[in-house]
């Protein structure tokens, strides 16, 4: 639930609330303030050169939420979309993949909610766009905390008045009143499915179903990564952040681009690697070990579709 932490430095989700410390901890972080254009302000300044319209609409849905990490007792503000429909079915709730952002779902998210499907699209933590200026530990435990402390907390906004309605708005964010912890379907393609995997296993109550998309789940986490010197880490992430790089992995992923949409859909690939924060969680995360969910997948009970690209170029579907 909703929460001031004990000391009162900051508003979370957590045991208690406190209204006044959220809302200045909403504005001091401009979560819901935007520029001329109509992009949050959080967002690196570059969202304003992306061409594609979808990538356009979904960047200014993204919101920040306060968070506390309970393993850690971290408090970050979290990056996500919030859905634009409410049901009393199961919830999705979409992941992306490796060193990735919600962006992933631009075009695939807008066709779920006209679906009617209540959608929401979260950051692993880490990655994409959450404010991570007091850096938390980024290996697998905290994403999975971090991913626990969000699902547990979606809730259902219901009023009786639309003056209530109206003043929660204003300071940027509805409050739901009534609590409703839905078990949900979880979406995971590539890594994501890993990130999906061993945040069933260890919280089986809160995931009805599973749906994977080109799944990575058979890596061995990041392997002789972990044994890197700090300084070649460093170096090995600078060249991930690359343009080169990233235009060759946007050309396999994609095949018959023309070369304008390339570039711009490499640039909304790594749109979040320019949060000063993301060289540190990117090394933390490689040190740490990564993801190695194959033993993992024996104890999923939950029912689960498995999507795959007949040509992937990246992860041959004989791997799944």
């Amino acid at each position: 639930m909703l929460a001031a932490s004990p000391s009162g430095a900051s508003a979370i989700i957590g045991t208690e609330f406190n209204w006044k410390r959220t809302r200045q901890l909403l504005r001091r972080n401009h979560d819901f303030r935007v520029r001329a254009s109509e992009f949050p302000a959080f967002l690196p300044k570059q969202v304003e050169n992306i061409k594609d319209q979808s990538a356009r609409n979904l960047a200014s849905r993204i919101e920040r939420l306060p968070v506390s990490l309970s393993l850690t007792k971290n408090h970050i503000m979290s990056s996500c979309v919030k859905p634009k429909n409410l049901s009393k079915t199961s919830p999705l709730v979409l992941l992306h993949g490796f060193d990735s952002s919600l962006l992933e779902w631009r075009y695939a998210l807008p066709l779920l909610e006209e679906a009617g499907l209540e959608t929401w699209a979260f950051d692993v933590l880490g990655w994409g766009f959450s404010d991570l200026e007091n850096l938390p530990p980024c290996n697998v435990a905290s994403k999975r905390d971090h991913l626990y402390q969000l699902i547990t907390c979606l809730r259902r906004f219901q009023t009786s008045s639309d003056l209530a309605f109206h003043l929660l708005q204003d300071i940027g964010m509805l409050f739901w009143n009534t609590y409703i912890r839905r078990p949900m379907t979880l979406v995971g393609p590539s890594l994501g499915a890993a990130v999906a995997i061993d945040f069933v296993v260890n919280y089986p109550e809160a995931v009805d179903k599973l749906i994977f998309i080109d799944a990575s789940v058979y890596a061995e986490g990041t392997g002789n990564l972990t044994k890197l010197p700090k300084v070649m880490a460093y170096a090995g992430v600078y060249l991930l952040k690359s343009i080169p790089l990233r235009l060759y992995a946007t050309s396999l992923a994609f095949t018959r681009l023309s070369w304008n949409t390339c570039v711009d859909w490499t640039n909304i690939g790594r749109l979040h690697c320019l949060l000063p924060w993301w060289e540190d969680a990117t090394v933390d995360f490689m040190i740490s070990g990564g993801y190695n969910v194959g033993s993992f997948i024996q104890h999923v009970k939950q029912k689960t579709l498995v999507i795959w690209g007949e040509n992937d170029q990246i992860i041959d579907k004989a791997a799944g």
